[in-house]
């Protein structure tokens, strides 16, 4: 077979999404901008069989060895052994990859050793997330280790917060150790403001912003000229907005109490606030909105868990509002922002003080603009994409500066930009 003509060749970035429940993934063809060809999923409490969830642009695609992972290999083990078994992935010649908690870095960077290092060091910082996403990137370097990658941080979208946003009201001598809020969803924040401006929303660089995403992990962002100026969460992803399963924002005093009254360690206090706490604690029932919604009429316990997120999402709003000095525009995104008309009504109903006033029939069609056309406010649903920002970054690292001995892949990379 004769070789394949460069020119010719299909490259793809490879873009991967860890989260605290799944490994989301999507692949990109490398080109401007980049088209995703297909994506998937692992459940990560999926133990005994490492089943990923394909589609294509064209369609379902079925794996070709959904189970042959055992217990005792890793998630990122288990998902690159699915992955590498698709003939897709041999077109793969860079990844990028979410990092939820980048400390001080400002903007997506090359991994190496010195970077994964660096991450391994904040591990304490977000227990949740980065030993999973760590290993992600170990996987890749040691059975791929030509392969590029590119770590992107969640936190970095949010480095623009002043100083008073960002501050702990503990003794400073904490804050010389890390301790400071930090935010997240960045990556989701960015493709929003990418597709406001996209839209044509003057808000996107001039005027008073709120982005709402709401989802299993839920928060929001208050955006003045394009730049981040608050966040919901802070020094983990814990905080803020109440969740499916995390807790949201505690009075301190909880932890104590707890200890005392329980005997409740440090891990089964993190393990409680990160796993049976928010919609599923307050419901005793689910985590999920929509079975919540399905039985608020029977069961009390459903009804409070909707009322309670609600109220903290429209209490969220107004405070952000009072931050930015008014209010422009309202983005909602994630699984219950762009899904749920109900739950938007029942946020926006009581913001008319705001110039909130959505247009209902827009609203129960999940339509991009859900705002009547008398209101003062301009509200979105926008379906975020996180896994094409990473896409994208990946490719503006490329086109940076490649390091000398992967320059060829700019070059590739290049010619399939310019052929398009």
């Amino acid at each position: 077979m004769a070789a394949t003509d460069t020119a010719t060749e299909r490259l793809s970035i490879l873009a991967v999404n860890a989260g605290s429940s799944s490994i989301r993934y999507a692949l990109f063809d490398a080109v401007d901008p980049p088209a995703r060809s297909m994506g998937g999923k692992l459940e990560l409490d999926i133990m005994t069989r490492a089943n990923i969830k394909l589609a294509s642009v064209t369609g379902p695609v079925t794996s070709p060895s959904s189970s042959g992972a055992e217990v005792n290999r890793s998630p990122a083990a288990r998902f690159f052994d699915e992955l590498e078994a698709l003939p897709e992935f041999a077109s793969v010649k860079a990844v990028g990859h979410r990092v939820v908690h980048g400390m001080q870095h400002s903007a997506p960077e090359l991994v190496t050793p010195e970077l994964m290092a660096d991450l391994r060091r904040i591990i304490p910082f977000d227990p949740q997330h980065l030993p999973l996403e760590i290993g992600l990137m170990e996987i890749i370097a040691e059975r791929h280790p030509a392969m590029l990658q590119v770590a992107c941080f969640d936190t970095a979208f949010h480095r623009t917060m002043p100083r008073v946003a960002s501050v702990v009201p503990i003794p400073r001598r904490y804050e010389a150790a890390g301790v400071r809020r930090y935010g997240f969803h960045g990556l989701s924040y960015e493709f929003l403001m990418q597709e406001l401006a996209r839209l044509g929303a003057p808000s996107a660089t001039r005027g008073r912003v709120i982005l709402a995403h709401l989802g299993n992990g839920a928060s929001l962002a208050a955006i003045r000229d394009g730049k981040c100026i608050d966040t919901s969460m802070g020094f983990t992803p814990a905080s803020g907005l109440v969740m499916g399963t995390r807790s949201g924002d505690l009075d301190p005093g909880v932890i104590s109490y707890l200890s005392r009254s329980d005997g409740m360690s440090i891990g089964e206090f993190e393990t409680m606030t990160n796993q049976a706490s928010g919609l599923l604690g307050v419901s005793e029932s689910s985590a999920d909105m929509r079975e919540l919604l399905a039985h608020e009429a029977m069961d009390v316990r459903a009804a409070e868990a909707i009322a309670l997120f609600c109220y903290q999402t429209r209490k969220w709003i107004g405070a952000f509002a009072a931050a930015l000095g008014g209010l422009d525009t309202l983005v909602f995104a994630g699984g219950i922002g762009e899904n749920l008309p109900t739950i938007r009504h029942r946020i926006c109903e009581e913001l008319a003080y705001l110039g909130v006033a959505l247009a209902e029939d827009q609203n129960a069609a999940n339509s991009l603009r859900i705002s009547a056309d008398e209101a003062r406010v301009d509200v979105y649903v926008i379906a975020t994409d996180e896994e094409l920002v990473i896409a994208q970054s990946v490719m503006r690292s490329i086109a940076k500066g490649a390091p000398a001995d992967r320059a060829h892949l700019a070059d590739q990379i290049s010619t399939g930009r310019r052929a398009t």
